[in-house]
């Protein structure tokens, strides 16, 4: 064999080396994002670190994990294209193998950004349908009694009640009381299986005087988020009006969730 040819051989060793290398270089930093992504809720679940850990941890995932979505998925079409130029056997499992570390990364910048709240959104963690005259909790009332937050509408360090009401309104004009033309009956009813449909653990039901408190607990970090709603009828008679409350157990600000829990019941109504 000449020196020629065992250099281009060593060459294209060496070449294939730096490919295998750049694949699972690129599936490791794919996956220890998804697993630092992970480590932020499941740490706080099981209770060994404070949910504000696992918002930081998200937030590292957050600022990084888009740039490497995109440099991994680079690097499994540039090992795609070499392997197909110099016929590589294994091409194509490099190639996939970059890939997979770019969707999990890509996955893991979903999950921060599912934590990001729309322009706009206040540091404020609790809504009411009628903040002049919010619903107060009850039966759920002991379950509250380690609770971060108070359950005193607009109650918060730096913050008065009055400057609570004026971020709730400007930020979320369309949480007002509900109105039917059905009964106070037929309303609770519906909104009994509303409340059932959306997962909620319901604490209370009360047909009688059409009240209902219930627990909803959101997906990534387990956080309780309490809710109360009361079906009356209107003045007149001749309809319902539904009023609701939704309140984070902690957190100051629920980067919106309460607002949309509340749209999404209302919807289903």
């Amino acid at each position: 064999m000449s020196e020629q040819s065992t250099d281009a051989q060593t060459s294209a060793t060496n070449s294939n080396a730096v490919v295998t290398v750049a694949a699972y270089l690129s599936l490791l930093a794919g996956a220890a994002l998804g697993l630092l992504a992970l480590a932020g809720p499941i740490a706080t679940w099981i209770g060994m670190a404070d949910f504000r850990m696992g918002f930081g941890l998200l937030q590292i995932v957050n600022a990084w994990s888009d740039w490497v979505a995109g440099i991994t998925l680079l690097v499994a079409i540039g090992i795609f294209v070499y392997a197909r130029n110099k016929q590589l056997g294994k091409g194509g499992f490099l190639a996939g193998i970059a890939l997979v570390g770019s969707v999990i990364a890509g996955l893991a910048y979903i999950v921060p950004e599912t934590f990001r709240p729309p322009e706009g959104t206040p540091a404020i963690h609790d809504i009411a349908t009628n903040p002049d005259a919010p619903l107060q909790y009850i039966t759920i009332a002991p379950l509250r009694a380690d609770a971060a937050n108070n359950m005193e509408y607009g109650v918060m360090p730096g913050m008065e009640p009055e400057e609570h009401k004026r971020l709730q309104r400007e930020a979320y004009p369309d949480i007002v009381p509900q109105e039917f033309s059905d009964s106070v009956s037929e309303v609770f009813d519906r909104a009994l299986a509303a409340a059932q449909s959306m997962g909620w653990e319901i604490v209370s039901a009360d047909a009688q005087i059409g009240r209902i408190e219930a627990t909803d607990t959101t997906f990534w970090f387990r956080f309780k988020d309490d809710v109360v709603i009361e079906v009356t009828p209107t003045a007149n008679g001749n309809g319902s009006v539904l009023n609701a409350r939704s309140l984070s157990r902690v957190g100051r600000s629920d980067v919106g969730k309460n607002a949309e829990r509340l749209r999404e019941f209302f919807e289903l109504l």
